[in-house]
């Protein structure tokens, strides 16, 4: 079987992990990243790839960073005839990508060349596109511009989805679709495909200051950036001098101006430039997540306020 060094952090490359060695294959190393401390205690906690690493047995590496002669040395000496990478958060230099014979497979949660680079699943759902995919390619030194060895068909982005359950989705497509992939392409039965760079986009680091509401943009467009920025950076606003986050809405045809809440009914409503955004859920600074009925039978005065907008 094939000898693999083995890099990833989340979930879902622990069961990339798990499903490789379950086929057999010979793990010879695994990187992530290292513990970092989480919870009130403060206590450091392993990723998901090496907590799994420790149950399988396997050597396993958490270094800050991949750069150093004794890195490259280390991962040299371990013989590996392909590395793999899903999710592993770190650069890999290109000391490193010009070690294993059959080079570096990596997941990346789009069909490229679309949505190349950091934020692929929530530059998806912001921007209103239909559908994505998931491709398994070989990692160059360009930023998701290696040669494609396999590609998921493309799957429906719905209305429902959020940017944690849609990079749940496609990293369990991509996690299959990677373990289908290594025999033949270890056997040599794959032709990689080079990626069409005149139709590449590609995305940008999300900052937290990207999910302030501006209610100057349609109703439409706030509503995915809700689902887009979920869980991270999360969407807000500001009322009475605290941090209101928006944690659900959706758009709606009601009519209103830019920024200015009413009541509806039982229904917490903002308006917009264009439709309203009818709030689900949401969460005032200090407080608990509640649902917009909760929060509106201890703050109806709410209703009239004019939340900050651009406009």
């Amino acid at each position: 079987m094939t000898r693999i060094v083995f890099f990833g952090t989340p979930d879902p490359a622990a069961k990339a992990l798990r499903a490789l060695a379950e086929q057999g294959h010979d793990i010879v190393a695994v990187y992530t990243r290292p513990d970092r401390k989480s919870g009130r205690a403060k206590e450091p906690q392993p990723t998901p790839v090496k907590t799994a690493a420790l149950e399988l047995g396997l050597p396993v590496h958490t270094p800050a960073n991949l750069r150093g002669d004794d890195i490259v040395q280390a991962l040299a000496a371990a013989a590996a005839d392909i590395f793999v990478v899903l999710a592993y958060g770190r650069l890999l230099p290109s000391a490193v990508l010009e070690i294993p014979p059959r080079g570096v497979l990596n997941v990346h949660p789009s069909l490229l060349p679309l949505y190349r680079g950091p934020s692929p699943v929530v530059s998806a759902i912001r921007d209103g596109i239909t559908e994505t995919g998931v491709s398994v390619m070989l990692l160059d030194e360009g930023m998701d511009t290696g040669p494609v060895v396999a590609q998921s068909p493309p799957i429906p982005i719905k209305e429902t989805d959020n940017a944690e359950t849609l990079t749940n989705e496609l990293f369990t497509l991509g996690v299959d679709l990677m373990v289908e992939s290594i025999p033949a392409w270890e056997r040599g039965d794959i032709s990689v495909t080079p990626q069409d760079d005149s139709a590449a986009t590609v995305t940008s680091l999300i900052e937290k200051s990207d999910g302030e509401l501006d209610f100057s943009k349609p109703a439409t467009e706030l509503a995915r950036l809700i689902r887009a920025y979920h869980p991270w950076p999360g969407t807000f606003t500001r009322w009475n001098g605290k941090l209101l986050k928006i944690l659900e809405a959706v758009a709606s045809g009601n009519t209103g101006s830019p920024g200015v809440v009413r009541i509806s009914g039982d229904q917490l409503v903002i308006g917009t430039a264009k439709g309203s955004l009818d709030v689900q859920r949401l969460q005032l600074e200090g407080r608990s997540a509640v649902t917009a009925q909760e929060f509106l039978r201890g703050h109806g005065a709410i209703e009239g306020a004019s939340l900050p907008s651009d406009s």
